[in-house]
């Protein structure tokens, strides 16, 4: 049977990116999000290549995302690789104006969410002495910078996180690689700036930007390395940025 991977925050960006490259590895696709709509889209798009299963939660809430993972045929949930891809930014302020409710949601989504999904899916995969996990970290968790210290301070964690996974895990068979992307032109920026699009584009002007398809590529790249190798931190700029705040604009 081919390998089975789940990918949280498949419904766009680098998680449905990297759904798309797995799709052309073989690798059958249990896809979490939120938006159910996008989620179709994407198996429809996908289930002429390989299995595809969509599941609908937020990472935020353990019970429900146990609920959902658990509600698996049991020849899904033998699963090989887990992608912890879904988090956020939001907002960019000095950390004297931050809002509380910018700082829950990256904080539950990127650290809390991250664990909540690892948490349901490794017993398995120590049980069974197999299996790889990719976690989403930023270079922004490589260097601080202004404006984004709690941002900066949950891609931080997950960078620590892969590093104690691998610690704990690796003894297991269990392989974990941390990725690192630096400026990405999802829709990464339209969320941190809440919405203000003509804000966000200014981002990625002058210069060009990664796609998540550079990162989903990366990923993959990973994922399908010989057995008895562990990529296990991969920090990917693109060719105009030098640092997370570093960029040089045309």
């Amino acid at each position: 049977m081919n390998k089975i991977a789940l990918i949280t925050g498949a419904s766009s960006g680098i998680g449905a990116a990297t759904a798309e490259a797995f799709a052309e590895s073989g690798i059958n696709l249990i896809l979490c999000g939120r938006r159910i709509e996008k989620l179709e889209e994407l198996k429809a798009k996908l289930e002429q290549k390989v299995e595809v299963r969509i599941l609908t939660f937020d990472v935020i809430d353990f019970k429900a995302a146990q609920d959902a993972i658990e509600s698996l045929p049991q020849e899904w949930k033998n699963i090989d690789i887990l992608v912890n891809n879904a988090g956020n930014a939001h907002g960019m302020s000095p950390i004297h104006e931050g809002e509380i409710a910018d700082w829950e949601m990256m904080i539950g989504s990127n650290i809390t969410g991250l664990l909540n999904v690892s948490k349901i899916v490794l017993p398995k995969m120590v049980e069974r002495q197999t299996g790889h996990v990719v976690n989403l970290s930023s270079v922004a968790g490589k260097q601080t910078y202004e404006n984004g210290a709690v941002y900066c301070a949950t891609k931080k964690s997950v960078e620590a996180l892969s590093e104690g996974m691998r610690l704990d895990l690796t003894k297991h068979g269990i392989k974990v690689t941390n990725i690192a992307p630096g400026a990405v032109e999802t829709e990464f920026s339209v969320v941190r700036f809440k919405g203000d699009k003509a804000r966000a584009a200014k981002v990625y002007e002058g210069f060009a930007p990664l796609t998540a398809k550079d990162i989903a590529d990366a990923i993959n790249y990973c994922v399908m390395a010989p057995d008895h190798v562990t990529i296990a931190d991969m920090t990917i700029y693109a060719k105009a940025q030098a640092a997370p705040t570093t960029v040089y604009r045309k």
